[in-house]
C-alpha cells in the first residue's frame, strides 16, 4: 500500500500529548493512562481518518478508547480532527498508537482488551499476502492474547471476498461467529446504533453493500 507523505506528520505525531510513546512499558497497565481507569479498554485496528473513533469516544464517556495506526501520515489526520473540532474537545477517554498491529501481543497484555473494531481493513488481495489480513488466523491468534474472557471482535468492510476470507479464518481459528450481515443498511439488528467511518459513507453513497460480522472465543 502506497501512502502519500504529509510533512511534518511524525514531528505531529511524536509531540502530541495523546499518542502514547514506548507503547510497550505500559502493557498490562493501559487503565493508568486514562483518567477513569476503572472504565474498560476498545481498540480500534487501523484507524484511518478517527471519525469512528472520535465519535464513539465523544458518545461513550464511560468507555476508554485507543487507535492504533501504523503510519504517521495517517495517525496525523486524526489527530488534527480532534485538536480541531470543537465537538471532541475536552474528551479525556482516547488515547493513540503509531504502532504496527503485529506487535499487539507485546503492548497489552492478557485480557486487557474487552472490544476490537476492524474496520475497511487493507484487503492485501494478493494470496501470499494473506496473512497480513487483520482478519486472517495469525491476527486472531494475536487477538486472543490480548481480549478479555468474553472480548468480541468487530468488523465492516465492503470487499466480499475479504469477508468470505475472514468467515473462513474466524472457523480456523476455533472462534465462534455471534452474527453477520451481507447488507448492513438492510439489517435493522446489525445496523442499530452504526457509526460510520470515512470509508462507510463513501462506499455506502456510491451503493456498495457493508458488510459486517462479530466474533468472540470459543
Amino acid at each position: 500500500m502506497r501512502l502519500r507523505n504529509v510533512p511534518g506528520a511524525e514531528e505531529y505525531v511524536a509531540s502530541h500529548p495523546l499518542v502514547i510513546k514506548n507503547a510497550a512499558r505500559y502493557r498490562g497497565n493501559w487503565k493508568d493512562t486514562f483518567e477513569h481507569p476503572d472504565n474498560p479498554i476498545h481498540i480500534e485496528i487501523g484507524m484511518g481518518k478517527g471519525k469512528f473513533l472520535l465519535t464513539l469516544a465523544k458518545d461513550n464517556p464511560s468507555i476508554n478508547y485507543i487507535g492504533i495506526e501504523q503510519y504517521s501520515s495517517v495517525l496525523v489526520r486524526a489527530l488534527e480532527h480532534y485538536d480541531k473540532d470543537e465537538e471532541y474537545a475536552d474528551m479525556d477517554n482516547i488515547r493513540f498508537l503509531c504502532i504496527d498491529a503485529k506487535d499487539l501481543p507485546e503492548v497489552f497484555s492478557v485480557g486487557e482488551v474487552e472490544k476490537i473494531y476492524l474496520n475497511f481493513s487493507d484487503p492485501w488481495p494478493k494470496e501470499r499476502h494473506s496473512k497480513r489480513r487483520l482478519t486472517s488466523r495469525q491476527y486472531f491468534e494475536r487477538y486472543d492474547k490480548i481480549l478479555a474472557f468474553d472480548g468480541i471482535v468487530e468488523f465492516k468492510t465492503d470487499d466480499r471476498e475479504l469477508f468470505d476470507f475472514s468467515l473462513e479464518q474466524i472457523d480456523l481459528a476455533g472462534w465462534v461467529l455471534l452474527a453477520k450481515t451481507y447488507d448492513l443498511y438492510h439489517d435493522p439488528t446489525m445496523s442499530r446504533g452504526n457509526v460510520m467511518t470515512e470509508y462507510e459513507e463513501k462506499f455506502n453513497a456510491q451503493g456498495h453493500p457493508i458488510h459486517k460480522l462479530i466474533a468472540m472465543r470459543q
